[in-house]
């Protein structure tokens, strides 16, 4: 969801430097860049249990979760977003007649809000999974692809992922999925494990990769 279908990066970084702020820690570009290396695309809780490491914070990880979690979903309301081309993709895939589902690491309050802004059950009904629906097991487990396999009676080989993060490609890869790797982070190094990275969804040949499957 967030980097793949929805443009929130700055709104999580934001969240991410106003925690680590509100600290009295100013948020340096060494800091940012620590903390970029590892925590695109590994869930709120790994993300806070990364921060709280990385700056030996007091703080329990559960107080960390509520705040940023807190802080992002007001941002979202600002002004979050679908990434360009994404609509017109998955027009594209319903002409083809195939199921499509969400398989985010985000928690059920997150999609909510975002549920909320852009309404993505017009688009997706009820096929939108969080990590509850994995037992907060997040990416880089293959959990979270594996439980919306079996909702759709597939096996993994006949479905495709398109993720944005390194996490969230090898959940997908160690599911056994096809990957296309979306390079929104401007950062490929992320996207090593794809079957395929684009840079826009009008890259994607969506016949050319179902005649292969």
């Amino acid at each position: 969801m967030d980097g793949t279908i929805i443009d929130t990066e700055n709104i999580w970084k934001k969240a991410t430097k106003n925690l680590i702020e509100r600290r009295g820690i100013k948020f340096t570009p060494e800091i940012e860049h620590e903390i970029d290396k590892y925590i695109r695309g590994i869930g709120l809780r790994k993300g806070c249990e990364l921060v709280k490491e990385i700056l030996k914070l007091d703080d329990q990880v559960h107080d960390l979760m509520r705040e940023k979690e807190n802080e992002a979903n007001l941002l979202y309301k600002e002004g979050v977003k679908f990434i360009d081309g994404f609509l017109d993709f998955h027009q594209k895939v319903l002409q083809h007649k195939l199921n499509t589902a969400i398989a985010t690491n985000a928690d059920p309050t997150t999609v909510a809000v975002t549920n909320e802004i852009l309404n993505l059950r017009k688009l997706f009904g009820e096929h939108i999974y969080d990590i509850s629906h994995a037992n907060y097991k997040a990416k880089p487990n293959p959990d979270i692809y594996l439980y919306v396999a079996d909702k759709f009676k597939l096996e993994p080989a006949e479905c495709i992922a398109i993720e944005d993060s390194k996490h969230g490609s090898e959940a997908a890869k160690t599911a056994g999925m096809t990957c296309i790797g979306i390079n929104t982070s401007k950062n490929p190094s992320q996207l090593e494990k794809c079957d395929l990275i684009i840079n826009k969804y009008h890259e994607i040949d969506l016949l050319k990769i179902i005649n292969k499957k």
